[in-house]
């Protein structure tokens, strides 16, 4: 079953004045919310990049001779 759930691209233009009221939004938040926030960004990025699967650290082993 696909998903239709996209991302879409979105360019807004902001002032350099609206940036630093971002920032200070984000500062305000607690270390836990931007947390959060970050978390669902990479979770929207995996599902779009990868698909239904999250992405895994990759196993690999190594033969060494004495």
């Amino acid at each position: 079953m696909e998903s239709s759930r996209r991302l879409m691209p979105v360019v807004n233009k902001i002032s350099m004045r609206a940036r630093n009221q971002d920032v200070a939004y984000w500062r305000t938040q607690s270390y836990q919310a931007r947390i959060d926030a970050l978390e669902e960004i990479r979770r929207e990025y995996h599902l779009w990049k990868y698909g239904e699967a999250e992405p895994r650290l990759q196993r690999f082993c190594t033969i060494v001779k004495r």
